[in-house]
């Protein structure tokens, strides 16, 4: 069990890049492209309806690193041969794609001074958020394809728990994210309401006076990291049946907490 759920920390770097070489290289990129954008973010006095231009592809960056890095721990557990086949480099392919070409176009935005999320200013912008929707609907997608693969493959060598764990976590970060990013792309923004003073969260930004459909969205994005760890923490600590139940448990109450969110978000009322 303990083989199957620990790894000495000099080797991760080379088992993620062993396991998932495409994840964990663009993981790496980005990251390294986040200093360049920090720098930015110092230097460029621009604004974008109140906040400074870069924070917001700086955030991007960082958001997606940490979801690259997840995907290619999890890709130990996807068969070998599912790993080494033309269907899965394409998969991972496209996911990569995808995400390069949110990057880019966020980042792009900024250069330029302007939004990218909801700007339908012109034929273009408009045209390019429509098309970057599709395009996270393909990243978001990594998510599911590796929890499928993981759940077919027989011999994980984790204990029944923290597998349907894994699964669990990947599948309902696909399933939720979708829910909850879908509903912001056909409104107007990530408000729910007008705000008057703009008093935000410190960090992510997210209203203190009105909803705000990014808190549920936020929380949906990281069901592959919290699930995981209650059923790792139940495999460790419990028989296989009470540790099973806890998992469905553990999934039941973070979609429960994701859709209560929503809905308080959707009638205008701040989480905070």
């Amino acid at each position: 069990m303990t083989h199957a759920l620990t790894l000495p920390a000099p080797t991760l770097m080379q088992r993620l890049w062993n396991d998932s070489p495409g994840f964990t290289g663009l993981a790496v990129l980005i990251t390294l492209a986040t200093l360049p954008l920090l720098v930015m973010a110092g230097l460029d006095p621009r604004q974008y309806q109140g906040e400074g231009i870069w924070i917001k592809p700086v955030k991007f960056h960082i958001a997606l690193a940490i979801y690259l890095v997840t995907l290619a721990f999890f890709c130990r557990w996807v068969p070998q041969a599912t790993r080494d086949s033309r269907l899965w480099r394409r998969f991972v392919g496209a996911v990569i794609a995808a995400i390069s070409a949110e990057l880019l176009w966020i980042g792009g935005a900024a250069a330029l001074g302007t939004g990218s999320h909801f700007n339908t200013s012109s034929a273009f912008w408009g045209g390019l958020y429509t098309l970057m929707g599709l395009a996270a609907v393909i990243l978001t997608s990594g998510a599911l394809g590796v929890g499928i693969a993981a759940w077919r493959n027989p011999d994980t060598g984790l204990p029944g728990p923290a597998k349907l764990s894994v699964v669990l976590g990947l599948i309902l970060t696909f399933v939720l994210t979708l829910i909850t990013a879908g509903t912001m792309a056909n409104t107007p923004g990530h408000f729910v309401g007008t705000p008057v003073t703009g008093a935000v969260f410190p960090i992510f930004g997210w209203s203190r006076e009105v909803g705000d459909l990014r808190v549920a969205h936020f929380i949906a994005t990281h069901a592959l990291h919290g699930i995981p760890l209650v059923g790792w923490a139940a495999a460790r600590w419990l028989p296989p049946a009470p540790a099973r139940v806890a998992v469905i448990l553990a999934a039941s109450g973070y979609t429960a907490i994701t859709a209560a969110v929503f809905w308080q978000a959707l009638a205008g009322v701040p989480l905070f």
